[in-house]
Order: structure tokens, then sequence, then C-alpha cells
């Protein structure tokens, strides 16, 4: 017999102007379950759990805490109260030290007159971190010294406490490499035996398969069914998982996706031009890095966290300074990103709302400003084209909004990610290099990335594929490099025999 449900959500509704982004929702979540929200970019999993957790609003509708009404006036407040959310995007506060961020809003139990005991804080900031298992990051480091994945770890720290009863996961997998999932993995289930409940947001629908209890799927802001234990579990046979992932996509999209996602061919021929060349490149700990990418040519990179591959991604677009070597396109030795994008190369970063948006600025401005000296002449942006370019790119990646004229800011992070992706597709980009290019998308949108970086491949364009995902890279490159120890590791060139556990264990 089910237990009493810790929140109960009834005829939630939540509107965005003229958009309707929930509509009557009912959901319950309960004592040591792990519930899978599953749904298309803008399908609302991640509007009603941030209702939920305090960082916004309902239009209508009433939720229930514990059997009281919870009407949550901010995320700390709903923090203090048991239910914490670990956003999608970075959450940290730069300049801040690691203990800082951790007890942001709770510093002044650490205060007295005014003067904060920072050893005292440091202290209990480690102590947490190393309950995690996170001994490596130091609470007194500033946290600017640590990447996107330690931050994103730090905040499950800051979110995870004592009086946790619901924890909310909003696509924090996809920032994280195979041992930062282990330790979230870990989290949750630890969290579930304990008698809380999680609340797994997951576009990844082997992760949701492997991890969750039960989930339930969304499709533009209303609730289309739930799949519960028995059934999720009783998918035992490959053949069994795969009739329950075509259901479960088809109540996603309401229609059949099948299961033609990657490349279908296994040509790994390629153009003899270098479209970009890493000569001898030096890159904070990567030394003496050289690699030639060509013309109609697919590089993968594969590795842990802090493997040198995001490195390596950065240096060709010019966003690190080099310590010795140089990055060349066409004669041309790229040394800033200006350089490299008049050189005809677009960069998707992973962090993408701090390094690949103008948050504040509209859809319409981020798609075409890499292409505005293609767009003006004397000076002057013709509209009616840049309109034209940007409503191809809207309808190309299915972006969810209005009117173009829609700030980036208020989008999901799957439709900020095909913005971000949009950008370069628009301005034509000879090179791409992609860090995690569908980080957080649906897997409709996914799908047609795929077809598009394919096309790309056909059309003669030289792209550098870094991700997280081994059936990503093995779906899609021509080579796959794995990096390990900031330094080549081994190469898998394209096969259909090539499998993930071939990759896992030169990684590691």
């Amino acid at each position: 017999m089910k237990q009493s449900a810790i929140v109960q959500i009834r005829k939630m509704n939540k509107n965005f102007g003229p958009t309707v982004a929930l509509k009557d929702v009912d959901l319950d979540f309960y004592p040591g379950e792990i519930r899978g929200l599953v749904g298309e970019n803008g399908s609302g999993k991640s509007t009603v759990t941030s209702i939920m957790a305090g960082m916004q609003k309902p239009t209508s509708g009433s939720m229930f805490y514990n059997g009281a009404e919870w009407k949550p006036e901010s995320m700390a407040y709903a923090q203090r109260k048991g239910i914490s959310m670990i956003l999608q995007e970075a959450n940290t506060i730069s300049g801040c030290t690691v203990a800082e961020n951790i007890f942001a809003g709770d510093i002044a139990s650490f205060s007295k007159f005014g003067i904060v005991n920072t050893k005292a804080m440091n202290k209990a900031a480690q102590q947490r971190l190393d309950a995690f298992g996170l001994t490596r990051i130091k609470a007194a480091d500033v946290i600017d010294k640590y990447n996107f994945e330690d931050r994103k770890l730090i905040e499950v720290v800051r979110c995870v406490v004592e009086e946790t009863r619901v924890f909310v996961v909003d696509e924090t997998t996809t920032a994280l490499s195979v041992d930062g999932r282990k330790i979230l993995y870990d989290i949750i289930h630890r969290l579930a035996e304990q008698g809380k409940s999680v609340v797994f947001i997951s576009h990844d629908m082997d992760e949701i398969l492997e991890q969750c209890t039960s989930l339930t799927v969304l499709r533009d802001g209303s609730i289309i069914g739930t799949i519960e234990k028995e059934e999720l579990k009783g998918a035992a046979t490959d053949s069994e998982k795969e009739k329950l992932i075509e259901k479960i996509r088809f109540m996603m999209v309401g229609r059949e996706i099948g299961n033609a996602y990657y490349r279908s061919d296994y040509d790994v021929s390629h153009s003899d031009e270098v479209a970009l060349e890493f000569d001898n490149v030096s890159v904070g700990p990567v030394k003496n890095f050289s690699l030639k990418l060509h013309k109609g040519e697919i590089l993968g990179f594969g590795g842990l966290s802090d493997c040198g591959m995001r490195l390596i991604g950065r240096a060709g677009f010019g966003l690190e300074k080099l310590s010795g070597g140089k990055v060349v396109r066409n004669g041309k030795v790229i040394n800033n990103s200006i350089t490299a994008i008049k050189s005809g190369i677009g960069y998707i970063s992973k962090n993408r709302d701090t390094e690949a948006l103008i948050l504040s600025a509209d859809i319409a401005e981020n798609i075409s400003l890499p292409s505005y000296s293609r767009l003006s002449k004397f000076t002057f942006i013709n509209p009616f084209t840049k309109a034209k370019m940007v409503n191809k790119e809207v309808d190309n990646y299915k972006i969810k909004c209005k009117t173009p004229r829609q700030a980036v800011n208020t989008l999901s992070g799957g439709n900020k990610q095909k913005v971000s992706f949009a950008k370069w597709t628009a301005k034509d980009s000879d090179v791409l290099i992609m860090d995690c290019p569908t980080r957080g998308v649906d897997i409709g949108v996914k799908q047609a990335m795929y077809g598009i970086i394919a096309d790309m491949k056909k059309s003669g364009k030289a792209i550098i594929l870094i991700s997280e995902e081994l059936s990503e890279l093995i779906g899609m490159a021509d080579k796959i490099i794995v990096m390990k120890d900031y330094a080549i590791s081994s190469e898998f060139m394209r096969s259909p025999d090539l499998k993930e556990t071939d990759i896992i264990g030169t990684m590691i």
C-alpha cells in the first residue's frame, strides 16, 4: 500500500503572458520514489518543479506539502523547509569561496556581531564535501577555480541537507561526466532509501529506465500519463526496453520517432584539405598537442572530467591563451574568438548561459549576431534578410517561442541550446567545434540535430564533437579520440562493431 504523498499538486496552471506553460496539472510525489519527469523542451517539466521549489508562482492551482497548504515564498525558504532543486544551468556565485556558495543564504549562522567565522564555515563546508566523496574540492578555494561539472556537484552539496525531503534534479546529469554521474546517482538512491522523494528530469531514456522507479510524461503543459514501477522495471530484455522507450517517446511527442538517431553510414572518408590544425599546442596542463581536422571529417573527443578535451575545443576557438604552439586555419593563426569567427569557425559551449548566449537579448539577435558582417552593407543591416534567416532557423529547430523577438532568458534550457546551435548554422560556418551540442535537448530535436551534423559532413564541413555521451560519439564521429590526463589515450575509428565498453577502459 502506497504511503501518503509528501507533495500534492492540484489543478496547476501557469501562463507567461499569452503562452500557456501548464494546464490543470495534477502530480503526487511519494516517499522512497525516484520519479522521472520526461517530455519535450517546453513541455512544463521545469516549470511545475520550479513552482514547487519556490522559484516562481503559479497562475492558479494549489499545492500541499506534508498535508498542509504549500506556498513557498522563495527557493531559499523552500530549501529550509525541505524542498530543494538543482537547476539545469550554473547557479553558483562567482568570486566567492566554495564554502560561501554552499552556505549561501545561511552565512548568518556562522556570524557573531556581524563578523563571519570563516574558519568554522570552511570546516563545516569541507565536512559536507567529504561526506559526498568530494574530498578533492576544497571549501576555502574560490569557486572559479573549479570547472562547470565540479560547480554542479558543489550545488548538489548545497541543496541536499539533513532537512531535505524532496530533491529535484533538473537535467543535471548532462553537465556531468561518468564519475560525476555516479556520485549523483548514489546520492539520489540514498535519499530514496531514506524515505525521501526524488524528482528526476532527463531526456536520456536509458538513464530514466536505469535510475527511476516511476515516470510521468508531460506534453504541451499537460500530464499525458504515468508509467509505474511494475511496468518500468518489468522491461528486462533489450527488446522489451526498446518497446517501452518507443511507448514513452510516443507519449512525449504524439508520433512515432523510430530508432534512426545517428548516422546510418560508416563512411569515414574526407577531403585531404586541412580545415583546422593544432600545431604542437600547449594550453594549461595539455602539452604539445598536435592534430589535423579535415574538411568533411567529424572528430569526436571523449574522456572523463578534466581530461583536457574541453581545453582543446576552447583553444580551437581562441578562448584559451596558449603557452606554446599555435592553432591555424587557412594559414591564419587563431589567437582569439574574433579571428576564429572571421575565419569561419563556430563554437557551441557546454556552458551556454555564460559563453554561448546573450540572455538579455532576444532570439533574433542571438542567432544573427555572428552573421552581421554578411547581413550588413555600408553598416546597414537589411531587416528583411535578417528576419528571413532567423525565421528559417527558428523553424528548422522548432524553437518554442511566440516570436523571435522573445528574450532568450525566457526560454527553457533545451530551447536555449537550440538557439546556441542555430546561430552557427545560420552563419554557415565551415568549422564547428561542438561541446555537448545536444545537452538538454529533447529526443525529437536531438534526432534533427544529428541529421544536420551528418549533412554538414556531406557538404564538407569540419566538425570537432566533444561529448560525455559515448553513444553520441560512437553514433556520429568518424574517429573518436579519447583523452586521459591531458593527453591522447587512444583512438577508435568508426565501426558497426565499436561498443562503449571498448572505449571506457581507455578513459579510466
